[in-house]
């Protein structure tokens, strides 16, 4: 019967907060606890979740987790102090009602098993009737009282050895009290000012992080990015981070001190003991309390702020594995490289590897004429459509060629395109490439990577670590278990909103489809390869471990083209075929004319269809999917074109207008690749002409943008941009230090408004100014996040 309660109560804070109703997620809870996967539940149980969407899902499946193990820490708090008999009906209607993991352990902490302490030992020393005395009678001189309770046998020489034991007593008392301490952690983490200073003789050493050698700003709104930047920092023993009560620091702490002696009824009102009793409460408060709360808040802004990077990782990953497919063509991969060649892979249409080879058109053989021959004469022989040049070292140099290659061809449906070749070189050297290619070169196996990353991404970059993709920001410094976990749940929502033909898909794609183990993926594959292609989806339950349960959560995400059965290309469900053929006998016309057929199946209406187990929302899903059966959700394939002759970041001048691709996103801009070896950064402000309060907002990793070069800074590879075209360049360096304030993050702007994209027009909050320019990017956030994007 409790757990019961328990559960209901549990479902309707959930409920509350993703604003979805109790049923619905009590019907949720009960799906994921069968096992059911969230692309399943959120695509094939509408009805009996009410609808409920991915992302109402994940947010559900994060806060189970969260409360589910509040509740058994909860447990074994009551158990613990119950053990010790200290358990009463107050507190445990306390311990009952705490809502939060650090609220429960505030209650705990008086309780929590802890090493014998000052305190301890003093009320061992029956020292604890001291500390009441005092606290109770302010009358009572400290001294003359103390003296009753020297004992040298007890471990106390003297009156003020005495004293200190008393004074310990009443430090731990308070410092444990849950009240106090949620009341000042709610109001220090209101007021509170970070502070960072640079370590003695760092300076150099640290040099990346000037920035912040003297900055302050507001715990409560300190991005998150400048927050990881700052934590970093400290770890590499660069920075010393306080966290103080504001402005008044001093008058901040007075406060402190002050509620810890009000909480305990302590004022001075010039009694013997007024002073002795407020020096302890002003210990309590600087010596306990505000290190403790310092520790506390600190680790909950890191939360914090780790969840905003890991939520813009994820963000950047689907981005990057739902970019548009160039589909079923024949590409040429070039790995580019100086010294150790240019390494080709040639790839069919349907990814099988067709040709390799290795050319070294650059330094220091300059085999421009034999690479270029070569290259060509695999176009030719392959009918490749397509040319994959990753975007690494030379990459530039080889485009030249691929250019050449392609005026040579003289064919009109020959491309080249730059891609982005990050976690190739993981790829190749990982355990999945070795048993796909065996007898294959790891370097080859780079430009295989690229080749088929083109054709399409998700399909390739799902064979790597997406922690390797290098769309994070401040990857490393984040919980990796947390990471690795959100990023995993990022894919699998990514793959079964695309579909996987099961009888190309690799087992690394498949691994990644609702109910798939990694074991039964190798088992589709292997029957697949013994057995010959599947020709209906019901033959998967031949496979060894794929059961009715397993099948129940895959089916619908798995597609067999030009199979016997018609359907089994769609996304609609095997279990709901019956609804299918319901709407065919309605139509008196075969399933494959039926198929497509737009005008027709839109006047349908979806409540003629329904039944017991299948609702209009199932067969609306139904009827879209019948219209457009196994459509992709991913946009049509578009190339960028870099600028002719603009190769390197000294080709680059300020104003230029260039076309790039958005590499990364992060809380402060978007980097944006135009083709130079080195990423350009978009400030926040820069992005739109009006506000802009998330870079996502108005664009996403893989977009094509046209954009102005602003600044470029050629020693420390800083390249300011903006997609404002009519922005103007910044000032030189004299102008520039006048304005900038130490600690800012600024980047390229028409307004008077700060980094933060909130003055001037964008924001309203001061009048717009002429067109002004861009203050340099912040040093230590780009050196931070350039290192998070190579992985270093």
């Amino acid at each position: 019967m409790q757990d019961t309660k328990l559960a209901q109560q549990i479902a309707q804070t959930i409920a509350a907060e993703i604003g979805a109703q109790t049923a619905q997620a009590n019907a949720a809870i009960a799906l994921l606890d069968e096992g059911a996967s969230v692309p399943f539940i959120a695509r094939y149980r509408k009805e009996v979740t009410g609808g409920l969407d991915d992302t109402q899902l994940r947010n559900l499946e994060t806060r189970l987790t969260y409360l589910r193990e509040l509740e058994d820490r909860r447990s074994s708090v009551l158990a613990s102090i119950e053990e010790q008999g200290k358990l009463t009906d107050v507190l445990r209607s306390e311990i009952l009602g705490a809502d939060t993991k650090s609220r429960l352990e505030d209650l705990y902490l008086p309780y929590k098993p802890k090493r014998r302490t000052k305190a301890q030992i003093a009320r061992e020393a029956g020292l604890e009737p001291l500390a009441d005395g005092l606290l109770a009678a302010p009358t009572l001189d400290p001294q003359s009282f103390a003296a009753g309770f020297v004992d040298a046998e007890k471990g106390v020489a003297d009156s003020k050895g005495a004293l200190e034991g008393a004074r310990a007593i009443l430090m731990e008392r308070w410092g444990e009290d849950a009240a106090l301490v949620g009341e000042l952690r709610r109001w220090l983490n209101e007021v509170g000012v970070i502070r960072a200073r640079v370590a003695e003789g760092k300076e150099n050493e640290g040099a990346k992080y000037r920035d912040y050698f003297d900055h302050a700003e507001s715990l409560a709104k300190i991005p998150s990015h400048r927050l990881l930047a700052l934590f970093r920092a400290r770890r590499e023993e660069i920075l010393f981070l306080e966290l103080d009560p504001g402005a008044d620091a001093e008058a901040g702490h007075h406060y402190g001190e002050g509620r810890v002696a009000r909480n305990a009824g302590i004022a001075d009102k010039g009694r013997a003991a007024d002073r002795w009793l407020l020096d302890a409460c002003r210990l309590t408060w600087r010596a306990k309390l505000h290190m403790h709360l310092l520790l506390d808040l600190f680790n909950q802004a890191r939360e914090k702020a780790e969840a905003e990077a890991i939520a813009v990782f994820g963000d950047n990953l689907k981005d990057l594995l739902l970019a548009a497919p160039a589909g079923p063509k024949a590409v040429l991969g070039l790995d580019p490289g100086i010294r150790t060649g240019c390494k080709i892979a040639v790839v069919d249409a349907t990814g099988k590897l067709v040709a390799t080879d290795t050319i070294y058109p650059h330094e220091p053989r300059r085999q421009w004429e034999q690479s270029l021959q070569t290259i060509r004469q695999l176009c030719d022989k392959h009918n490749v459509e397509l040319i994959a040049i990753g975007n690494g070292t030379a990459s530039r140099e080889t485009d030249k060629l691929a250019g050449e290659v392609i005026a040579l061809c003289g064919n009109p449906k020959l491309q080249k395109i730059v891609v982005s070749e990050a976690g190739a070189s993981v790829y190749s050297a990982s355990e999945f490439a070795a048993k796909e290619f065996p007898n294959l070169d790891v370097s080859i196996r780079g430009a295989v990577s690229i080749a088929r990353r083109l054709q399409d991404p998700l399909a390739e970059l799902v064979k790597i670590d997406p922690k390797a993709i290098g769309v994070g920001q401040y990857q490393h410094d984040v919980d990796q278990y947390r990471l690795a976990k959100a990023l995993d749940a990022r894919v699998e929502d990514c793959v079964n909103a695309v579909g996987v033909f099961v009888n190309m898909a690799s087992a690394a794609l498949l691994s990644r489809v609702s109910g798939l183990s990694s074991t039964v993926a190798e088992n589709i594959v292997r029957h697949r390869d013994e057995n010959g292609p599947f020709k209906r989806r019901k033959d998967l339950l031949k496979v060894p471990r794929l059961g009715d349960k397993t099948f129940e959560q895959c089916a619908g995400f798995l597609r067999i083209g030009d199979g016997d059965e018609p359907l089994d290309a769609s996304a609609v469900h095997p279990e709901a075929y019956p609804v299918v053929q319901r709407i065919v006998a309605a139509a008196d016309r075969p399933i494959r004319a039926l198929l497509g057929d737009g005008g027709y199946l839109r006047g349908l209406k979806a409540e003629q269809f329904t039944d017991d187990k299948f609702g209009v929302p199932t067969v609306r899903d139904i009827l879209k999917e019948l219209e457009k059966p196994g459509r992709d959700p991913r946009p049509e394939f578009k190339a960028a074109r870099f600028a002719e002759g603009v190769e390197d970041i000294k080709d680059l001048r300020e104003g230029m207008i260039l076309e790039g691709v958005v590499s990364n996103v992060a809380a402060f801009g978007a980097f944006v690749d135009i083709g130079v070896h080195q990423d350009g950064l978009i400030h926040i402000s820069a992005l739109s002409d009006t506000f802009v309060k998330d870079p996502r907002d108005v664009v996403k990793a893989g977009d094509i943008v046209k954009v102005k070069v602003l600044e470029v800074d050629v020693p420390r590879k800083r390249i300011a941009l903006t997609r404002r075209l009519d922005d103007t360049p910044a000032p030189k360096k004299a102008e520039r230090d006048d304005r900038q304030g130490a600690g800012q993050g600024s980047g390229p702007r028409r307004d008077g408004g700060n980094a933060g994209n909130r003055g001037g027009r964008n924001g309203g909050g001061q009048a717009a100014r002429p067109a002004t320019s861009a203050a340099p990017v912040n040093n230590a956030l780009a050196d931070a996040f350039a290192r998070a994007r190579r992985g270093d």
